[in-house]
């Protein structure tokens, strides 16, 4: 409160102010009651701030006020616009909620004034004021996200002729669209998205429509087709109809007519045919977002003309043929992103034309082949080749990119060795080289790569000892959680549109950028950890990390070095050939949730200090030699006998067997030998045993027939019938033929 006045207390004497604007410096308290004085005030802006309380009656006093902008505070209580009544001159009022704590009621309200721009979004309205319905300038009005119901108010746009921007975006809206029949000449931005409007869209909005240089409509259930009036919307930049129920082909006249298109989102429909016709006329095209449609059929060259393209989404359809060749023909591609498809081939080399995208994903598709060691992707952050056909080594291509943060390779048929060129990647954050034919030992270079968060090596062919120096790696260790986020911020400036300026009373409007521009594209990864698989993206990817070396043919200990990674939540190295015991320093996996080292040759005890892992969830050390007395404190108190099958030597209530005494000097006894693992088979004493055991029984066996002649008569006898019938067989199958 001592805040509020000292920056108000010399405002307060100057009587004759016209304009007190103080948004966004961080005041605090309360307004003070000496602002009464200021009654010849006209502007009136002190959004932004911190300040707190209920919005006091000097506001009802300032009947002079044509703009007032108490948006973005923390007033609470009830605030009335009734008591706004008297404020006949009152041409812009815009309040939006800093906090909950803030109800504007508009009921009852009896308005003298004429608005030309209303804001009151987060205010829990409920249902569109009613004396809305006696304003008849308004060219801006917001009244988004207010969980408000009923039919779309087609008696906004009737009444205001002149209105430029209406955002009802996040309300409860239901029903058919209804627009006047009457076209209407000044509405340039109409955003209606997350509703539940349903029907089809009406066939005349392009025509009713025609000024419009923003549409959103996505999130809603509107069906059928896209209209052909759509195409005398000359002036549209942005369209978008993602997440409905819209179907068809997409109509020519959308295609060729609207000429200005900048964005176009038609994601998570149902729309059908050709993708890209040959005929299509999009010059001004930036964004396109085609995804998770039934678009089939080969990609036909209608981008061509859409010179300044920087992102294409095309994903989870069904396409087929090749990746086009010139699309390495946009030197300001961002974003292609082309997986879920049923593309073949390879791809193409001319991509790289002018330095590749920033993200690249044609996963899941029925790519095959080497890749192409012309391809330079200098520029490429994220790379995503999964589940495809791809063979042959890793190629040196992959590397030239210094700012690689993904790599994506996972089921796909590369063999050989990883190349000692990965630690030329110095800001790698995620390695994915999943089912694939890789073999060889994991290389120290790996070791290098000290922003790495999530690595998964599994189900491969790589041998040898894990290496120690995996502790180098500075994210499993610190923890700096400072992976991803959102990648890639794409902005667009919207012009004019928005509440701006006011001036002498005359009001310019424009929208800030980015303000209800594309969305940013998150990147995204696939890591299983928990025995399923989990998409990491945005945020979700900041705190995630693992390493995954299941399933190979990796020996010796397990390094007490690996309990070191104290950032680690998934580690596991199941299905290998790992012996010697379970480190002591995995007590130091803090963060750990997952740890599977289940399936290989480990001996010993389960240490009890790993009780001190207060987030681990899931537990495996199945089909080893271990033994002794299972833990039962902290979170080993909620595992059971499935998380320790195959280890016959292990006792303990949890898993309902009780502990003998010769079990337990087994235990004690295991974990004072040293790193001999005795489960490890010695093959030259092995041999040596077992060809020692075969000679002494063939000469028992002629001991006995040397001394009691009537079993040496039988077998001979027995040596005879067999001779007889081997005959038999013989002249039977074989002479006869």
């Amino acid at each position: 409160m001592f805040l509020a006045h000292l920056h108000f207390s010399g405002v307060c004497e100057l009587k004759n102010l016209i304009e007190l604007e103080l948004s966004g410096n961080n005041l605090e308290g309360h307004l003070p009651p000496c602002l009464n004085y200021l009654t010849r005030l006209k502007v009136l802006d002190i959004s932004s701030n911190k300040l707190r309380g209920s919005l006091p009656s000097v506001i009802t006093n300032f009947t002079s006020l044509e703009y007032l902008d108490l948006s973005n505070n923390n007033f609470e209580g009830i605030f009335t616009l009734s008591s706004l009544a008297n404020h006949s001159k009152l041409e812009v009022l815009v309040l939006s909620p800093g906090n909950k704590k803030l109800q504007v009621n508009t009921e009852n309200c009896l308005a003298t004034f004429q608005l030309k721009v209303l804001q009151l979004p987060n205010c829990n309205l409920n249902v569109i004021p009613s004396f809305l319905v006696h304003q008849y300038h308004l060219k801006y009005l917001d009244l988004s996200h207010n969980k408000m119901v009923g039919n779309f108010p087609t008696w906004l746009l009737q009444n205001n002729p002149g209105l430029e921007i209406l955002y009802l975006a996040n309300n409860s809206f239901t029903g058919n669209l209804q627009l006047p029949r009457a076209k209407h000449d000044f509405l340039r931005h109409l955003d209606i998205s997350s509703n539940n409007f349903t029907s089809i869209l009406p066939k005349n909005m392009g025509i009713v429509l025609q000024k419009l240089t923003y549409l959103d409509m996505s999130k809603n259930i509107f069906e059928g087709d896209i209209p052909y009036s759509i195409g005398e919307m000359k002036q549209l930049r942005l369209l978008y109809l993602s997440r409905n129920n819209l179907s068809g082909e997409l109509p020519a006249t959308l295609l060729t007519g609207c000429v200005s298109l900048e964005s176009l989102e038609l994601s998570n429909n149902n729309f059908h045919g050709q993708i890209l016709p040959k005929f299509t006329n999009l010059t001004q095209l930036n964004w396109l977002y085609l995804d998770n449609n039934h678009f089939s059929g080969k990609i036909e060259d209608g981008l061509l003309s859409s010179y300044p393209l920087e992102v294409l989404d095309i994903s989870n359809n069904m396409l087929s043929g090749h990746i086009p060749s010139w699309i390495g023909n946009f030197p300001a591609l961002a974003v292609l992103i082309m997986s879920k498809n049923r593309l073949e081939g390879n791809i193409p080399p001319e991509l790289s034309k002018f330095g590749g995208p920033l993200i690249l994903d044609v996963s899941e598709n029925c790519l095959s082949g080497y890749m192409p060691s012309s391809l330079n992707l200098s520029s490429l952050k994220h790379l995503y080749l999964r589940k495809n056909g791809f063979n042959g080594p890793i190629p040196n291509a992959l590397f030239r990119s210094s700012e690689l943060l993904t790599l994506d390779l996972t089921d796909n048929h590369f063999s050989g060795r990883i190349p000692h060129q990965i630690n030329t990647l110095p800001n790698l954050r995620v390695l994915l080289l999943r089912g694939n034919y890789l073999q060889g030992p994991i290389p120290n270079q790996l070791c290098e790569l000290q922003k790495l968060g999530i690595m998964d090596l599994s189900h491969n062919r790589f041998n040898g000892s894990i290496p120690s120096c995996l502790t180098n790696v500075s994210f499993w260790s610190l923890g700096k959680n400072d992976l991803y986020g959102i990648e890639l911020n794409l902005e667009w400036d919207l012009g004019e549109g928005a509440a701006g300026t006011y001036d002498n009373s005359n009001l310019e409007l424009y929208l800030s950028n980015g303000a209800h521009g594309p969305p940013g594209q998150h990147v995204e990864v696939e890591f299983v950890t928990k025995n399923r698989n989990e998409f990491y993206n945005g945020s979700n990817l900041d705190y995630m990390s693992g390493l995954d070396l299941s399933c190979n043919e990796l020996t010796g200990g397990i390094p007490m070095e690996i309990g070191e990674l104290q950032n680690v939540r998934s580690l596991n190295l199941s299905h290998n050939y790992l012996s010697g015991s379970i480190p002591e320093s995995f007590f130091n996996l803090k963060m750990i949730e997952s740890l599977d080292l289940s399936y290989n040759r480990l001996r010993g005890r389960v240490s009890p200090r790993l009780t001190e892992l207060n987030f681990l969830s899931n537990f495996n050390v199945s089909y080893n030699n271990l033994s002794g007395l299972v833990p039962d404190k902290g979170q080993f108190a909620t595992f059971d006998e499935s998380n320790y099958r195959g280890n016959i030597h292990i006792c303990g209530p949890i898993i309902n067997k009780s502990c003998n005494s010769a079990e337990e000097i087994l235990a004690t006894t295991s974990n004072h030998e040293g790193d001999e693992d005795e489960s490890d088979i010695d093959m030259v004493s092995f041999n040596w045993s077992f060809a020692a055991s075969y000679v002494t029984f063939i000469l028992g066996l002629l001991a006995i027939l040397w001394i009691n002649s009537c079993w040496r008569r039988l077998w001979f006898y027995y040596v005879d019938a067999c001779i007889d019938s081997c005959y038999y067989w013989l002249f039977k199958h074989v002479f006869n033929r």
